[in-house]
């Protein structure tokens, strides 16, 4: 019997008994739907981690405040008023592992521009926070230094603001208003998105530090010059840890901290800890989609226990083809034709229904999601598999009967 007959003869078979085929196939639906859907949240969420690392910046840390100590009582994180604009500047300069290190203040702030106001948040920062943070500019340009140090009237404004303010016009050298003061729009920042907290990064307006503290903020500060933060950029190829602590080192010499003496700043790693988020749902996503191969397991057993039926029902018919020449390997072929044509049709449908389930996620609960072709490879691939590992012992059986035997079964 050649493979076309086979395949003919297995498909006769199944049609026989289609309610029955269809029940068996239910297991190896289920799962390989199951697995798609899974592999497809997994590698949306991995992909969210990845759009946010990169929205971030790379290899990036930021200084903040530490914790302000009043009476012996300690106040809380970032309640300190310990950083100054010189740390940040010296940061840069002493700590070789350092790229650009931008001190930064922020707030609240409620803009107007001509009939139209939009209330977002205001930084003050220095020309290298764009660097710090991989922020490129849509249109326009960075602050020169010379309005850094004159407390320039100027801004530079991310897309959801310009969008707000200005709709489809073009916001370069239009003029806004914060707190009173005009600002002009020398630069529109490219969209960032998200960040893992879900706050829009878009949404804010960025103008020179002097500019802030002196006319937004309305006080100079005195000499001393305090930041709320301090966004650090190491350089290529170096060790994080060896940066952070440089950077501890000198800012505790700084701040003539005495050994045994708390810090009174904090250094985060955010690309550390959005890695280690990428991680865990990597690990999530994996144990989600072995989960769901259990589903592939249990329709196998369910497909091994129907065609070892299908051997005891039809062995008369098995019988009957060996004693007019049916050979050995004929009978084990067309079996395992059978196991696997339960298994490619099921892996088919679940294909279908996977991609169903993942475009419900997407679009009903808003998750982000990706399909890969590679999960769908691998779906059908272990169908298959399974079609093949659990039906040859079945069809083993039914190869081995001797064709008197099978004659004389009732």
């Amino acid at each position: 019997m050649n493979a076309l007959a086979a395949l003919r003869s297995a498909w006769r078979a199944l049609a026989t008994n289609l309610l029955r085929s269809i029940l068996t196939m239910l297991g190896i639906i289920i799962g390989v739907a199951a697995v798609i859907t899974t592999i497809a949240i997994g590698s949306g969420a991995q992909q969210r981690v990845a759009e946010q690392i990169k929205g971030l910046g790379s290899n990036i840390m930021l200084v903040m405040p530490g914790a302000q100590t009043t009476g012996g009582v300690r106040l809380g994180a970032q309640t300190g008023q310990a950083l100054v604009e010189e740390d940040a500047y010296a940061v840069a300069r002493e700590v070789p592992e350092v790229q650009v290190a931008a001190p930064t203040m922020r707030t609240g702030v409620q803009i107007v521009a001509g009939n139209t106001n939009w209330a977002t948040s205001a930084f003050g920062m220095t020309p290298d926070y764009l660097e710090a943070r991989d922020w490129p500019l849509a249109s326009g340009r960075n602050f020169e230094m010379s309005e850094v140090n004159g407390s320039g009237k100027v801004a530079i404004i991310g897309l959801t603001v310009a969008q707000q303010l200005f709709g489809d016009a073009d916001p370069i050298d239009q003029v806004i208003r914060v707190k009173k003061v005009p600002l002009t729009v020398v630069g529109v920042l490219e969209r960032k998105g998200q960040n893992s907290f879900g706050q829009d990064q878009d949404d804010v307006v960025m103008v020179p530090i002097s500019t802030y503290r002196n006319r937004i903020q309305g006080q100079s500060g005195g000499k001393l010059k305090r930041v709320g933060s301090i966004s650090v950029k190491v350089r290529e190829g170096v060790s994080m840890k060896q940066a952070e602590d440089g950077i501890r080192e000198l800012l505790r010499q700084r701040h003539r901290l005495q050994p045994g003496q708390d810090d009174d700043f904090s250094i985060r790693n955010l690309t550390e800890v959005l890695q280690a988020q990428e991680a865990s749902s990597r690990v999530l996503a994996l144990l989600l989609a072995a989960v769901a191969g259990v589903s592939l397991v249990v329709g196998g057993i369910g497909i091994m226990n129907i065609m070892l039926v299908s051997v005891t029902e039809r062995t008369r018919e098995i019988g009957l083809r060996m004693a007019v020449g049916a050979r050995s390997k004929d009978i084990l072929a067309q079996f395992l034709i059978e196991a696997v044509t339960l298994s490619l049709v099921g892996g088919a449908i679940g294909i279908v229904i996977g991609a169903l389930a993942t475009w419900a996620v997407a679009t009903f609960a808003g998750w982000q999601v990706a399909m890969d072709p590679s999960a769908i490879a691998l779906a059908v691939g272990f169908s298959a598999a399974v079609g093949v590992f659990f039906g040859f012992y079945p069809a083993r059986r039914a190869a081995a009967l001797l064709p008197i035997q099978a004659l004389r079964y009732e």
